[in-house]
């Protein structure tokens, strides 16, 4: 059975996300993107936990579970993200994980342990003042079945190899733990062709999810992973990822990893963006303003990497390259947001017609989107799935800007013309 599953999302109860997530819409919009599994996230905040037991029933795919109020095709997997905070050799490391478990029962179990370390109540991504291999201990403790991902793993603050408070190797940061590690997540500025420069990754499955703060399709299901699975079940599922079995897991959905907001070097003050060389020509200081600038995750992976770009290892998972559909909408309209009603109207028009999302987007033929929408919108679609787009670098917390027709080309040197941020729309 083919499975499609975004593990990372956020609840209402995290910063900054959207007010209006709640598991009727999280199932409702997951269905039209063309997920069939799908994280709860935030099982660790009591509030959110209530809703889930009271929301969520168990499903006939062992260890996943249903919307009680509808008989769609969504299934929900009890997922959270903690972020651990401690010294390591004198300095401040803050890594952020996510966390699988098949059951509420060991979820409460969980957070019966977590609470001892942090607050579990005041945000739905906690901070625990404990160190990365103690969670992993903790975790494994309550039951054998439950994983530990570290998350967008090159993140520039708050992950395993972040530029500024993590680490240059697993092992480092997990310990004797690290033995429980079986999977990274690669997050949305970096993608598994970026990772394969790194032999030591090379034992680790990378996953891929939206780490959505809103229901929205441009966010929910960004990134993804997809599944050939015999018996869509938990330990079906877990045992896929910890064998990094390639009959089983097909591929992952990647954005750009240029589209991330934290692809290139940069400072968003000053408009100032650059590739890794540029950067570390100029020391990593802003030419403008002479302040630090924010090292990017293609610099922070080159220091790092120890094969030549474009290396792929034997029995790597394969990914494809796609972009929100909303997003490719949005563009081609030259509409100041994918929230707008005519975005919408054609969006529909799509879902009606193909099904879902990721129909549209993998699989739909110019020909057949030419019948439902402008040629133009058609086009870009494919063009997106081609990978024959440009994207300009993201930086230092701005995303991405998408050109699907013009023959821009992107500097080599420096970037100081402004990079408005696709809508972070709530």
């Amino acid at each position: 059975m083919r499975v499609i599953a975004d593990l990372h999302i956020h609840s209402r109860f995290s910063r900054a996300t959207s007010k209006r997530i709640d598991i009727q819409e999280i199932s409702r919009f997951a269905e039209i993107k063309g997920l069939n599994l799908i994280g709860t996230g935030d099982f660790t905040h009591p509030k959110w936990m209530k809703e889930l037991q009271k929301d969520l029933i168990e499903g006939p795919n062992a260890g996943l579970f249903k919307y009680a109020k509808t008989d769609n095709s969504v299934n929900f997997m009890i997922t959270g993200e903690v972020c651990t905070v401690f010294t390591f050799r004198g300095e401040t490391k803050k890594i952020h994980n996510l966390i699988l478990t098949n059951s509420l029962e060991t979820a409460s179990q969980i957070n019966g342990r977590l609470a001892r370390y942090g607050d579990l109540s005041i945000d739905g991504r906690p901070v625990l003042e404990m160190t990365a291999p103690h969670l992993v201990e903790e975790i494994m403790a309550v039951s054998s079945e439950n994983e530990v991902i570290p998350a967008h793993v090159w993140t520039p603050w708050f992950s395993v190899f972040g530029a500024f408070s993590g680490f240059d190797r697993i092992e480092d940061c997990y310990q004797d733990m690290t033995k429980h590690i079986h999977a990274l997540e690669t997050g949305l500025s970096s993608d598994p062709l970026m990772n394969w420069r790194l032999s030591a990754l090379d034992g680790f499955a990378l996953v891929s999810n939206s780490d959505s703060h809103s229901c929205w399709p441009w966010r929910i299901g960004r990134e993804a992973n997809v599944f050939n699975l015999a018996q869509f079940r938990y330990d079906e599922i877990l045992d896929t990822i910890r064998k990094k079995d390639p009959q089983r897991f097909k591929f992952t959905i990647e954005t750009s990893p240029a589209y991330g907001k934290y692809h290139w070097t940069g400072h968003r003050n000053c408009s100032v963006s650059m590739p890794p060389q540029k950067a570390i020509t100029f020391n990593s200081i802003c030419p403008i303003c002479r302040r630090k600038l924010t090292k990017g995750v293609e610099q922070r992976l080159v220091e790092l990497a120890n094969r030549p770009a474009g290396y792929k290892p034997q029995n790597a998972i394969g990914y494809k390259h796609l972009l929100p559909l909303s997003e490719i909408i949005a563009t081609v309209l030259g509409a100041s947001s994918p929230s707008m009603r005519n975005v919408w109207r054609i969006f529909n028009n799509l879902i009606s017609q193909f099904g879902n999302e990721y129909k549209v987007l993998i699989n739909a033929s110019l020909e057949e989107m030419s019948k439902v929408v402008n040629p133009e919108i058609a086009e870009a679609i494919v063009r997106v799935r081609e990978g024959n787009i440009k994207v300009i670098p993201g930086y230092d917390g701005v995303y991405g800007q998408l050109r699907l027709f013009e023959e821009e080309k992107t500097s080599a040197g420096i970037n100081e013309v402004p990079q408005c941020s696709l809508t972070d729309f709530m």
